[in-house]
């Protein structure tokens, strides 16, 4: 994974607990790096090694963290400098997710070696859809949850995700049922 995965799993550390807990977790990690470069390629291994760090020294699951770290992801990589790539990938939350594959081709060109997921949508009814989730990576489904929830503050729009078909229980792809509802602006 890119360093800028990393790189945001410090600053969610950093910024939620402390700077004592983020070196805690580098070194059961076993990380000897003092900074992570956004733009070099790093083994999944360490970015696997920093969440189940995390999750001993947080006393919180794996899945938990990678929960987290996904609604995290999104405001993160806004604030990055990734913010108008997101906002050219729609216009409210089942425009952005039908153009996840779209938003990972773009961000391809800056990052050569990315090795993207892929999504697709079926609308499953009125303010419902279901996401499917196709992945090399084990383990990462708890994040598309966080995600999508990330996703929903951004658009203001009201979130129930939930896993119906997973990859660790034998399924060739992760997939959720997205519910979904644009808040109200008078309450």
């Amino acid at each position: 994974m890119y360093g800028l995965v990393n790189k945001a799993i410090e600053k969610m550390v950093r910024s939620h607990f402390n700077d004592a807990t983020w070196e805690a977790i580098k070194q059961k990690a076993e990380i000897k790096t003092e900074a992570f470069i956004s733009m070099e390629g790093y083994p999944d291994e360490l970015t696997y090694r920093l969440v189940g760090a995390a999750s001993e020294v947080l006393e919180l699951s794996p899945a938990d963290v990678m929960h987290a770290f996904g609604k995290y992801w999104v405001q993160f990589t806004a604030q990055e400098g990734y913010g108008e790539l997101m906002e050219m990938n729609g216009e409210d939350l089942p425009e952005f997710l039908e153009n996840l594959d779209d938003l990972h081709a773009r961000v391809g060109v800056m990052f050569p070696k990315l090795k993207p997921p892929s999504f697709d949508c079926d609308e499953a009814d009125e303010e419902e859809l279901t996401l499917h989730y196709h992945s090399e990576r084990d383990g990462l489904a708890p994040m598309v949850m966080g995600l999508v929830e990330g996703l929903g503050e951004r658009f203001e729009t009201e979130v129930d995700i939930n896993q119906t078909h997973s990859r660790e229980e034998g399924a060739d792809h992760d997939q959720f049922s997205v519910k979904y509802r644009v808040k109200c602006p008078f309450h």
